[in-house]
């Protein structure tokens, strides 16, 4: 058998993040900290459901991007540039100093902004003449639109990808990312994921059945500067290691033991081979982020992996219980969590591995290592 070779360490220069927590990695340090994030009352808007709901508390673009250009930007797009900002001026004077041509975004959102679609859709249903809608809102009715408009508004010229992969989505980004750098194709890149909450996805989450009844349903957006190589004597927050993810089918939920053996034993791949891709031990594994707790029987197949590929479940973060259910969003508000857990409470010296997981209902699951820079 052939043992692959370990992959290049990536440092992460800069972290940007937008939630219900608030704005940046601390306030996410004290996760899970049920009851965190400011949560209005169930059925307070009449368009939504009658379950809890975990918005961006008072989010308003204009505040922190200026009044130019935001006009017709629907709100993902808006968390997604926000972030973005954010990110960027964490990474410092150096991020401003790469070559545009060799810097890019991969971005993980399923399908773009659903509020937007309904809308437009709404318009040519409603208004005397179809095409008498908004053109500038039209822009905002393809996925890849927040990807555009983070590369538009700050120049940059390269790479740019959103991915679609469900609950997994941001690990694709993320292995997307890797697999982009490995091949030469970006010197640096903006790594993360972003879900906005609207009445129709608050509507098809509570019709759905998957999550448990009074599990809340969130947004954000998590944005990582990542790097092919570090500057010397630049300040790092974390290196992501290997990310392994893929498409192991879903075999169904017995509901006596909560497990989809199939999903179960394809998590269980995708850690073994992250860590040795990572050079990484088992035993070595410090945190968990787990992303499936409030899924009626994804928590089950998520834990009960990690058991099997670690012997044991460290000590999880559990970011979902503060911000409710983000989606595409998941995985990078897990490693959002990750570090800043590692800020809030300095370790022993020695870095710490971090194992960020995630498994879908449609069969898609995936695991990043993380190492933590002290």
């Amino acid at each position: 058998m052939t043992t692959a070779a370990p992959v290049q360490p990536l440092p992460v220069v800069g972290a940007g993040v937008v939630s219900s927590a608030g704005y940046g990695l601390a306030p996410l340090a004290g996760a899970p900290a049920p009851g965190a994030a400011p949560e209005p009352a169930a059925g307070a808007d009449a368009a939504y459901p009658p379950r809890p709901l975990r918005p961006v508390p008072g989010f308003k673009a204009a505040d922190h991007l200026g009044r130019k250009g935001i006009k017709n930007l629907d709100r993902l797009a808006q968390l997604s540039l926000v972030a973005c900002k954010q990110a960027l001026e964490a990474a410092g004077p150096a991020a401003a100093g790469k070559d545009p041509a060799r810097t890019g975004v991969v971005l993980a959102t399923n399908t773009g902004s659903i509020a937007g679609y309904s809308d437009l859709l709404y318009e040519t249903l409603t208004l005397d003449k179809p095409y008498l809608i908004n053109p500038g809102k039209f822009a905002g009715s393809v996925m890849n639109c927040s990807a555009g408009q983070m590369a538009i508004r700050h120049g940059l010229k390269g790479l740019n990808a959103t991915v679609a992969g469900g609950r997994s989505a941001s690990l694709y980004a993320f292995r997307h990312a890797r697999l982009a750098m490995a091949a030469g194709r970006a010197e640096e890149l903006l790594v993360g994921g972003a879900e906005e909450l609207s009445a129709p996805t608050a509507w098809a989450w509570h019709h759905a059945g998957t999550l448990r009844e009074a599990a809340p349903v969130g947004e954000g957006s998590a944005v990582f500067v990542v790097r092919a190589e570090e500057t010397p004597g630049e300040p790092v927050l974390a290196e992501l290691l290997a990310c392994e993810v893929g498409f192991f089918g879903w075999t169904g939920v017995n509901r006596r033991a909560g497990l989809g053996r199939g999903l179960t034993n394809g998590l269980v791949t995708a850690i073994n081979r992250a860590l040795e891709r990572s050079a990484v031990a088992a035993e070595d594994v410090a945190d968990v982020s787990l992303g499936a707790g409030d899924h009626i029987g994804l928590d089950r197949v998520e834990e009960r992996a990690v058991r099997l590929a670690l012997g044991r479940l460290p000590d999880p973060v559990r970011v979902t219980e503060v911000l409710g259910e983000t989606y595409s969003a998941g995985g990078a508000m897990q490693l959002a969590a990750l570090l800043a857990r590692w800020q809030g409470s300095p370790g022993s010296g020695k870095p710490r591995i971090g194992l960020i997981t995630s498994v879908g209902h449609d069969g898609n699951a995936g695991a990043l290592v993380v190492r933590e820079r002290v």
